[in-house]
């Protein structure tokens, strides 16, 4: 699995660029507008994303356009569940944990 993606989730700035382009593929400024930091904090953000595999980053004339991977976001749900889910398709319990 991808460390670079978890590591990429563990910022709330960056979830919240995830969360804006569930729906739509937005462009740098658009997405830099929704934050009140410095347009060079959200690109780094956005670099964080795209290096991660979270993110995929097409060029329309000027502007850089981001859309999510869902590729790499489902192979992350993938793993994760498969954290949690046993060999038998049952949740792993350890019921000696207090």
């Amino acid at each position: 699995m991808n460390e670079k993606l978890f590591q990429a989730f563990s910022n709330p700035c960056r979830r919240e660029i995830i969360r804006m382009l569930r729906w739509k593929s937005m462009s740098a400024g658009e997405i830099a507008g929704h934050f009140a930091m410095a347009q060079p904090s959200v690109s780094r953000h956005l670099d964080v994303l795209k290096r991660a595999g979270a993110v995929n980053v097409q060029k329309q004339g000027t502007q850089m356009i981001y859309s999510l991977n869902l590729r790499a976001l489902q192979e992350m749900m993938i793993y994760v569940s498969q954290l949690l889910i046993g060999k038998e398709g049952k949740i792993d319990r350890d019921d000696d944990l207090v």
